[in-house]
C-alpha cells in the first residue's frame, strides 16, 4: 500500500499545513479536497493562477497530486445542482492532473432508495462518470452510510446504497469505481468489511483507513487500531493491494497525533 493522508481530518488545516504534515510523516500522498469544505482553496470556476498555485505547493513539499475528493449527494431533491457541482470539480481535478476523485452516491437510507429516487441517483452517477472518463479522471464512490447524532453526541451510522454489498452491482453498472472504507462499512453494521474488499477488489483503486470506537449510543472516530475493526483480518485481505491507502483520522483537535498513531499502527503489519 502507498500510505497517504485523507482530507477530511485535515479540513481545519490550511493547505500548506496539510502538505507539511504529510511530508513531515515521510509520506508523498495527500488527498486534495475540492469544494468539499468551506476552507477548501479551489471551487468550480477556479482560475489558472489558483490551479497553478496548488500545483506549486504540492511540488514544493514533494507530495503527489493523485487523489482528490469532493462532497455531493445524489439521493436528495437537488440532484441536478449536485451533478453540476461534481462536473465542475471533475474539470478542476483534470486541470490538476488528479487521477482518482472520491465522490459519494448519497446519504439517504437504503430503505428509501427505489423507484424514481434510485433512478435519479443512478442517472446522475452515469452522467458525471461519462464526463470524468472523457477527462481521464476515475470517479470513486466511497462506501459511506448516512450519519446522525445520538442525544449523547455519539455518531449513529445507517446503511445507504453504498454500504450494501448487494446494491453495488447497480452502482458499478454506471461505470464508477470504489473508494473502499472498511470502518464506514463496519459502523453501518456490515459485519465483514474484509469480505467486501475481496469481492470487489478489481473495482477498488484506492482506500481510506480509519476506525470507530464503540461508545454508549453509537460510535466515535478513532485512530487505526483503537476501535472496532478486526485489523489482522483486514490487513491480511489488503496485503497485495498496492494503491493509495489514505489514513483518515476525523477528529480535528488532535489530528496530527491521531494520524501519527494510525501510521505507527499500520506499519506494524
Amino acid at each position: 500500500m502507498q500510505y497517504g493522508l485523507a482530507a477530511w481530518g485535515l479540513r481545519e488545516e490550511p493547505l500548506e499545513s496539510q502538505l507539511a504534515i504529510t511530508s513531515g510523516f515521510g509520506l508523498d500522498l495527500l488527498e486534495f479536497s475540492i469544494a468539499n469544505y468551506d476552507r477548501d482553496v479551489l471551487r468550480p470556476g477556479a482560475t489558472d493562477g489558483e490551479i497553478e498555485r496548488v500545483k506549486t505547493l504540492f511540488r514544493q513539499h514533494g507530495v503527489r497530486l493523485e487523489c482528490g475528493c469532493t462532497g455531493n449527494d445524489f439521493t436528495g431533491d437537488d440532484v441536478e445542482e449536485q451533478v453540476g457541482k461534481v462536473i465542475g470539480v471533475v474539470d478542476i481535478a483534470a486541470r490538476l492532473g488528479i487521477r482518482y476523485l472520491r465522490i459519494f452516491a448519497g446519504f439517504s437510507s437504503d430503505s428509501v432508495m427505489y423507484g424514481e429516487r434510485l433512478d435519479r441517483m443512478l442517472a446522475a452517477l452515469k452522467t458525471v462518470n461519462a464526463h470524468a472518463a472523457a477527462k481521464n479522471v476515475v470517479l470513486c464512490v466511497e462506501t459511506h452510510g448516512g450519519v446522525t447524532a445520538s442525544p449523547g453526541g455519539a455518531q449513529v451510522h445507517f446503511n445507504s446504497v453504498s454500504t450494501r454489498a448487494d446494491r453495488w452491482r447497480e452502482l458499478l453498472e454506471t461505470g464508477v469505481a470504489v473508494t473502499y472504507d472498511p470502518a464506514n462499512l463496519a459502523a453501518a453494521g456490515q459485519g465483514e468489511p474484509a469480505a467486501f474488499f475481496r469481492r470487489f477488489r478489481e473495482h477498488i483503486p484506492y482506500i481510506h483507513l480509519k476506525d470507530f470506537r464503540d461508545v454508549p449510543g453509537g460510535v466515535l472516530p478513532a485512530a487505526c487500531g483503537e476501535g472496532r475493526l478486526d485489523w489482522p483480518e483486514l490487513m491480511a485481505a489488503l496485503k497485495e493491494f498496492d494503491g493509495p491507502a489514505m489514513i483518515e483520522y476525523e477528529l480535528t483537535g488532535d489530528v496530527r497525533d491521531g494520524m501519527r498513531r494510525s501510521l505507527d499502527f499500520l506499519k506494524r503489519f
